[in-house]
């Protein structure tokens, strides 16, 4: 694991462009840093990386060459089945030098060219630099699970594991994008190849690029796609055994380091289910589980990991977290390069936690994707039926009836529930499902939001969604919208978030859930074994009958971040005040200030809950004052507690 960049220059690289791009990276790779500048007097290739030393830490140094030293790589993640990998390649002639699962890359590609990527089982990024043929090439895991970024600017091709690096190399490129702002506010999401700096791109997952110096062709491909089809043949019992066998070997898989492994347990089903597998299969024997508690009300997740730590007697670590986003959101910003999300707030902090006792943690990331997690599943087949209704009836007197329904407090209110399938149902396919994401934000910001410096977009922040939905090997639409997940939420919002924020800690986490040998068989699951009538993860809820107590499998979903929005209800508001009064975003002509006064005006009078929509735009304001602006953590973060300290003050002045 580590942070690892690159500049292929036809003149020359610079190794002080190079040292920068390792200085940005320096928190993912704490033990150990290398370069690598072409020995050919020209120097049209550099190579660094910041290790986090994980498997052969003596002899795992990077960047690492082969025999003769003309083909070189830098490589981030971890290739579980290395050992396999390793005895037939060196049975056809290959001289290995160290044990890492860094050197099988090298001698796989010697032995099968760009080919190799499709015999590589785990998480990955990496660059391999054929001096030979002047050829780079990058590639990025099946699923996403570590992040590639890359730029053509004045020549250069630049490439890193987080976009602060490359700014680090070409700061002239902090120019934001504008389509990624409007996706952002649609859909919470920026999804590759899109960034938030307009000349800087995001390689997405199971793709890889190629660059040819000789001829200055570039060329990104896919490699791996998941089929859903044909479904697998067996009954509930069998297939539910099988799913397990599988979990398990991908669980083993997963324990390989050199240093000691633990866990994360948030108190839901994935993350316990991983631990209590490893446990009860005697796969990590001294495991260390480490879970932070949310203190509200019945919002906190922390007693249901408790519980699951005693059954299995793990060794469990639990720290009581008093989160401020005060002197935190700046951090994470800075950290996560694009605006940030309230997952990253606890992310942060149980990471920041763990890696007082481990450098490795597994997490539960990728179940709701594999086994059908998500309410909006079955949401969207209910639709369908909404949607059989005239639509003159439904526009005339089912809309105007609706409109009588309160939205409630909780964004699961049966109010919010029958408004998000009206709307739906005047879509359908892939738009109707994209549709269904951005419902809680902004579903068409260019009539009153934005600005006219926005007036000329004319991108479509929905066609990432729909692309994959509609290009699924799959023939069900439950299928189609887990694999558009898979490819798009999933590695460009909830791992995105948990690769900054552990990295940000010098920390390794892993999913198992997101192995693409697991990923490829659930894909194939009979669909009602994913999603059954209302019931979610119908056939991993089996699965976890086997495993966790009653207790846990009957608690609702909540995820344990959901406490925040209450907890710092007094932050939000000063948050709020701060940076949506007078914001730079619409002093520049990207906004407009009316839309977000009412916004403002609405939420504070307790008339409507617009604190998802409220949320991206701080953040967007945070983010681009920051990457935009030039203005630094410790600006933000003293502008906050200015705001802070003369809210006390007022409300002190107010009590006497």
């Amino acid at each position: 694991m580590c942070g690892i960049a690159g500049i292929v220059n036809p003149d020359s690289v610079q190794r002080r462009a190079l040292e920068q791009m390792a200085c940005a990276l320096a928190h993912r790779g704490p033990d150990d840093e290398g370069f690598y500048l072409e020995h050919d007097p020209q120097q049209q290739c550099g190579l660094t990386q910041r290790r986090l030393s994980i498997i052969d830490l003596g002899g795992g140094h990077q960047p690492m060459a082969n025999e003769d030293q003309t083909i070189w790589v830098v490589f981030n993640g971890e290739i579980y089945n290395y050992q396999q990998l390793r005895p037939p390649l060196e049975q056809a002639g290959h001289k290995f030098r160290t044990n890492s699962d860094t050197e099988v890359i090298i001698h796989a590609y010697e032995q099968h060219g760009d080919e190799c990527v499709k015999l590589l089982r785990g998480m990955f990024a990496f660059a391999l630099w054929d001096e030979k043929r002047r050829r780079l090439l990058i590639a990025r895991d099946r699923l996403g699970q570590k992040p590639l970024f890359y730029a053509r600017h004045q020549g250069r091709l630049l490439f890193a594991s987080e976009i602060k690096s490359v700014l680090a190399a070409a700061p002239e490129l902090r120019k934001m994008n504008r389509a990624a702002l409007d996706q952002y506010l649609t859909l919470r999401i920026i999804a590759s190849p899109l960034t938030m700096f307009e000349g800087i791109s995001k390689l997405p997952p199971s793709h890889m690029l190629t660059y040819e110096l000789a001829t200055d062709k570039l060329e990104v491909s896919r490699y791996w796609q998941a089929t859903y089809e044909p479904k697998w043949e067996g009954d509930e019992q069998q297939l539910t055994k099988k799913l397990e066998e599988a979990i398990i070997e991908c669980l083993r898989l997963h324990m390989i380091a050199d240093v000691p492994v633990g866990a994360f347990m948030s108190g839901g089903l994935d993350s316990t289910l991983v631990v209590a597998m490893l446990k009860a299969h005697g796969l990590a024997p001294d495991l260390q589980t480490f879970s932070v508690s949310l203190p509200y009300r019945d919002l906190d997740e922390a007693p249901y990991a408790r519980m699951v730590a005693k059954k299995y007697g793990t060794i469990h670590h639990e720290q009581e977290i008093h989160p401020s986003l005060l002197s935190l959101l700046p951090k994470l910003v800075w950290h996560l390069d694009e605006p940030s999300d309230p997952l990253a707030v606890c992310q942060y902090l149980i990471s920041q936690f763990a890696r007082q006792h481990v450098k490795v943690v597994l997490g539960g990331e990728g179940g709701d994707e594999l086994f059908g997690g998500y309410d909006r599943y079955y949401g969207n087949r209910y639709t369908s039926y909404y949607a059989a209704i005239p639509r003159l009836l439904r526009s005339g007197v089912l809309g105007p009836l609706l409109n009588l329904v309160p939205d409630g407090k909780w964004y699961k209110s049966k109010g919010h529930q029958l408004k998000w399938i009206h709307q739906l149902s005047y879509h359908d396919g892939g738009r109707r499902y994209a549709k269904s994401l951005g419902y809680f934000y902004f579903p068409d910001p260019r009539k009153e939001l934005y600005g006219p410096a926005m007036a000329d977009l004319h991108n479509d922040p929905n066609a990432c969604i729909r692309e994959h939905y509609e290009n699924a090997l799959a023939a069900n639409d439950i299928d189609r919208m887990l694999w558009a997940d898979s490819m798009v939420r999933m590695p460009d919002h909830p791992v995105m978030i948990l690769d900054r924020m552990t990295m940000a800690h010098g920390l390794e986490a892993r999913a198992p859930f997101m192995d693409h040998v697991l990923a490829e068989f659930a894909a194939r699951l009979p669909v009602d074994l994913k999603v059954h009538g209302r019931t979610t993860r119908y056939i991993q809820r089996k699965l976890c009958e086997k495993y966790l107590p009653a207790e846990l499998m009957t608690r609702p979903k909540q995820g344990f971040h959901s406490a925040l929005p209450y907890l710092l209800k007094d932050e939000y508001r000063l948050l709020f005040d701060t940076f949506l009064r007078r914001p730079s975003l619409v002093a520049d002509g990207l906004l407009r200030q009316a839309p977000i006064d009412r916004l403002l005006a609405e939420h504070a009078g307790d008339r409507a809950d617009h604190g998802q929509r409220l949320w991206l735009l701080l953040n967007s304001e945070v983010w681009y004052q920051m990457h935009i602006l030039g203005r630094d953590v410790e600006a933000l973060t003293e502008q906050l507690a200015r705001g802070s300290a003369t809210t006390t003050a007022t409300a002190e002045t107010a009590a006497c």
